[in-house]
């Protein structure tokens, strides 16, 4: 993309801090189980090589998540002398895109940052990046062991702008106890959205006044879990197949499928089996993880989380997201979430080169099968499940391999690719906006989602007016 004559970067810059601000950070990831080796410490203190060639990282994940980064990043610089990096904690994912474009056209910025799953659009019309592509074609790299519907997410128009790193999808999460206790089959998660409800009002409990004490099920009103249900059910969240087939013009997220969820969810809201706790996925994991809640909705890279959460007290259990009906499994899939590593094309040569060896290194069988022991993100190298420490994981933990499962049974289409547009985190906040004034009785899921399909389509139009093809 070219900007548009009279149209300034800084412009384009502005509309981007706008949109960033308003983004939805991802649920936080789960603590390792393995310890790093005093990661942050060692590339702090050790002296690179003389010949080696220097870049930075950046990357956006606190607490022990950060600490696996960095324990990866000091495995790179002790297994070669020809490249040092040092990474460098920049904030949520937000703070890091909001750096990256401060720095921009003083050009201070990193070879390689760490950047979620929604700001592909923005990285591509910005023309600061060197396509992963260029370096897989050039080198004949072979990624076939990059799982495809992964590839499928971060490539547009063919072409694979960066590397996949951290990759989830939403599972539920269940109460094996609880369950028991309702005399339901701890083994079996519900599939379909009538069994979330037929299982909640067995699960939810009330007091001699009538106060609800334990609820059958708790979803937060996060903008993630409403582009997952509309996809496993077919639909798309933008026109032109998800602006896949096209730039994206208008919002398509109020169609049947998006007024369906929304019909099924303030049902159970409004007869009490489904707690009304907001947007914040923070309460509806404490809910859960305390028995407030006997299901949840979750990401995949919460498992260990809730695993910890639960010791001692419950049994967790995990099944795939739930579809509108047992029909959707044969048509549709889950999207993937979490971020990619970009190659950014305003530091030299010769750093975007060494940024290439180190991506290579993030995406390969060892080191994605230590993030996923230590995270609960799955490998994005499928020869990451082969290798013995992840084989004997998911044997103690078959939790894990939900989510490998989900991943596997959803087709490669430009549904399952999720949308691609400039102003997802507005959008994601607006969407997040309707279901607030939906089940609190402002309108009907058809009137909520209009309007917020109004408003995400205007900015879709601002957003693409700021540039041309």
């Amino acid at each position: 993309m070219q900007f548009k004559k009279g149209t300034s970067l800084g412009l384009v810059l502005t509309l981007i801090m706008i949109v960033t601000m308003l983004a939805a950070q991802c649920p936080p990831a789960p603590a390792p189980t393995v310890a790093p080796t005093q990661a942050a410490a060692g590339d702090a203190t050790k002296v690179p090589p003389a010949e080696a060639v220097k870049i930075d990282f950046w990357f956006a994940m606190s607490g022990r998540n950060g600490e696996v980064i960095q324990e990866l990043v000091t495995r790179f610089n002790e297994s070669q002398s020809e490249v040092f990096v040092t990474a460098t904690y920049q904030g949520s994912y937000d703070d890091a895109i909001n750096k990256l474009k401060a720095g921009l056209q003083s050009k201070d910025v990193p070879a390689v940052v760490q950047v979620y799953d929604i700001g592909t659009r923005l990285l591509i019309d910005l023309k600061v990046a060197t396509p992963v592509q260029d370096f897989v074609d050039r080198e004949k790299f072979d990624i076939s062991d990059i799982e495809p519907n992964v590839v499928n997410y971060y490539s547009v128009d063919g072409k694979l702008y960066s590397m996949p790193f951290n990759t989830s999808n939403p599972v539920l999460y269940y109460n094996k106890t609880l369950f028991k206790e309702a005399g339901l089959d701890p083994e079996k998660a519900p599939r379909t959205w009538a069994e979330v409800a037929e299982y909640s009002r067995k699960l939810t409990k009330k007091d001699a006044s009538g106060k609800v004490t334990q609820y059958g099920s708790a979803f937060a009103f996060y903008g993630w879990f409403v582009e997952q249900f509309i996809a496993v059910q077919g639909g798309y969240y933008v026109n032109n197949e998800n602006g896949r087939q096209d730039r994206a013009t208008e919002a398509a997220f109020n169609g049947p499928e998006g007024v369906a969820l929304l019909e099924w969810w303030k049902g159970m809201i409004d007869e009490g089996i489904c707690a009304n706790l907001g947007r914040s996925t923070a309460d509806t994991k404490k809910a859960f993880d305390s028995g407030v809640a006997a299901m949840t909705l979750d990401s995949t890279a919460g498992l260990r989380d809730r695993i910890d959460a639960a010791e001692g007290k419950f049994e967790v259990g995990v099944g795939f997201l739930p579809r509108a009906d047992e029909a959707d499994y044969g048509k549709a899939g889950t999207i993937i979430g979490g971020a990619c590593l970009w190659i950014l094309n305003l530091r030299p040569t010769e750093e975007q080169e060494a940024a290439w060896k180190f991506v290579k290194f993030m995406s390969s069988a060892q080191s994605q099968a230590y993030w996923h022991i230590n995270t609960g993100y799955y490998p994005i190298n499928a020869k990451g499940y082969n290798e013995p420490d992840d084989v004997a994981w998911r044997a103690k933990y078959p939790q894990f391999q939900v989510a490998i499962d989900q991943l596997h049974i959803a087709p490669k289409n430009n549904v399952t690719a999720g949308g691609l547009i400039g102003v997802f985190p507005e959008a994601r906040q607006t969407v997040e906006g309707a279901l607030e004034e939906c089940f609190a009785g402002g309108a009907t899921p058809k009137d909520a989602l209009d309007k917020a399909a109004k408003s995400v389509t205007q900015a879709i139009k601002d957003y693409n007016d700021s540039i041309s093809p």
